[in-house]
């Protein structure tokens, strides 16, 4: 029996069903980066014991103020030396509290396809919180609300190189403060199957996010596994204040990681000096690493910062500074020293738009963070104006340099070098590979294509609008929004949800404050 020849009309439909194919756009989240490339050491091994013993010294001869009762009693029960909210701590108990940080785990996300691996050479990378403004999809600035913030969680979920939806990306400023926490917390939920932050702006908020997550997860499941993260910020100089270290309690004490942040504004908080402003910020971590094994033993912590330089003519917190990349590597170090996960903040911008200045600096912040070994890579995308606003068009082109970091770090490929080397004696000398099998097999993977970046001829990008980056990249925002498709929630677990979220809201005054009582 013979097969019946194609027609020319069914050749082309094949034809146009695998151009469909190659040009569909994928947008399954990427798995998280491991690391294939070696890290940047700035410092030799003395230079790494010089600042671990001028932190112990800080630690035992100047102290840390914690300025909450719980965790001064605590302090106390373990054998620490407390004179009033002072706490000095004697360097053996250090070692031996942070020794039993896990060196690395597993978040569970929603989705378990999306779960994800910390630590050691295993990094993700999370959108920027916090803006009280934001870009929108008109490159307009002004004040977010929960509509805008739901889209922002629609696009990380979108993004395949954005391995978190992370919480409040934007404030939603039309919703009373003391209830933001809960539907912030299920937005991050509902619009994306990822992984998530969690609220830590009272110990309340904290404990209504993790009710939220019991209910989404499993309250025995949570024992066992990570499913979200808080972030706890230091108020440097060498102050952890009630606020934070309840909300770190209260995530601890659920075997939920947090962020151990200091806020370093380097030259202002800080010594004006790199490594004496590392020494003080080391300090400042290992003593809330520490406090996190008081909470509970095992727990997993994340050693953190938030890191900045300060203009001396102003007083403006500056990105992207040569200092800054520095710290960075030095910090890496440190953490790999005490064998912690560590997070810092990357494509941090100060520009007031999406120019060049916003993009130079973004660069020059991701290339050092990728080379000091980064775990938890915070902030990398949308951050600008020195975080006082989110970008639309920003985060769509930061969320596309990650996807590019990601392809750098994880080093070459050297899985076909047999057959690619076999085509050039195929093509010798003066010909092209354009044609070569190998090439067609491979041209879509080979090189990273950027799809924001224009690299056509002047006379094609004129023909085409003259569009810069900010146009393609909202025309790109509009599109993903347009074919955006919800993971849908479990219909029971979705109802529990909106109860718990319907009965707190009954419960917390609606107030321009946050809940710290109720």
């Amino acid at each position: 029996m013979t097969s019946t020849p194609a027609s020319p009309r069914a050749r082309r439909g094949g034809r146009s069903a695998r151009h469909a194919l190659r040009t569909a756009r994928d947008d399954r989240m990427m798995p998280g980066l491991t690391r294939g490339i070696p890290v940047c050491d700035v410092m030799d091994g003395a230079q790494v014991e010089r600042i671990d013993a001028a932190s112990m010294d800080i630690l035992e001869n100047v102290g840390v103020l914690f300025r909450d009762p719980v965790a001064i009693r605590d302090w106390r029960a373990v054998g620490a030396k407390v004179q009033g909210e002072m706490v000095y701590l004697d360097r053996g108990l250090v070692r031996d509290l942070i020794a039993t940080i896990p060196a690395d785990f597993t978040y569970s996300a929603r989705n378990p396809a999306n779960n994800l691996r910390l630590g050691g050479p295993h990094s993700i990378f999370v959108p920027m919180t916090g803006a009280p403004y934001l870009r929108d999809l008109d490159d307009r600035r002004r004040s977010p609300t929960l509509d805008d913030l739901a889209m922002f969680h629609k696009l990380s979920h979108m993004m395949p190189a954005l391995h978190s939806s992370a919480h409040h990306i934007v404030e939603p400023c039309d919703h009373p403060i003391s209830h933001r926490h809960l539907r912030i917390t299920y937005s991050s939920m509902k619009h994306s199957d990822k992984t998530f932050m969690g609220m830590t702006t009272s110990p309340r908020n904290a404990e209504d996010v993790l009710e939220m997550c019991a209910i989404l997860f499993g309250e025995a499941f949570m024992e066992q596994n990570p499913v979200t993260t808080g972030n706890c910020n230091g108020n440097s100089p060498l102050v952890w204040d009630e606020t934070m270290l309840g909300a770190m309690r209260a995530f601890c004490r659920r075997n939920q990681p947090v962020l151990c942040s200091p806020f370093v504004l380097g030259g202002a908080n800080t010594p004006a000096s790199v490594p004496a402003t590392v020494a003080q910020l080391n300090a400042e971590t290992l003593s809330a690493l520490a406090y996190t094994q008081v909470i509970r033993r095992g727990c997993p912590a994340i050693y953190g910062h938030y890191l900045s330089t300060v203009s001396m003519r102003s007083g403006a917190p500056m990105a992207g500074t040569p200092e800054i990349s520095l710290m960075n590597f030095m910090i890496g170090q440190m953490a790999r020293h005490y064998g912690v996960p560590w997070r810092t903040s990357s494509l941090l911008g100060g520009a007031k738009t999406f120019d060049a200045q916003a993009g130079y600096e973004s660069a020059a912040t991701l290339a050092a963070v990728i080379h000091s070994g980064a775990n938890y890579i915070w902030h990398s995308a949308g951050w600008n104006e020195a975080g006082m606003h989110c970008s639309v068009a920003k985060f769509i082109t930061d969320a596309e340099q990650c996807a590019m970091a990601f392809r750098m770090a994880e080093g070459p490929k050297w899985d076909d070098i047999d057959t690619a080397l076999a085509a050039i004696p195929d093509v010798g000398p003066g010909g092209h590979y354009l044609g070569h099998p190998h090439t067609q097999a491979n041209f879509q993977t080979a090189f990273f294509m950027p799809e924001l970046f224009d690299n056509n001829s002047i006379e094609q990008w004129q023909a085409e609008g003259s569009q810069e980056i900010t146009g393609r990249a909202l025309a790109l925002a509009r599109k993903l929004l347009g074919e955006y498709r919800e993971p849908k929630l479990d219909e029971a677990r979705n109802e529990a949800l909106l109860d718990y979220i319907a009965r707190r809201e009954r419960e917390i005054p609606a107030a321009e404050a946050l809940n710290q009582e109720y």
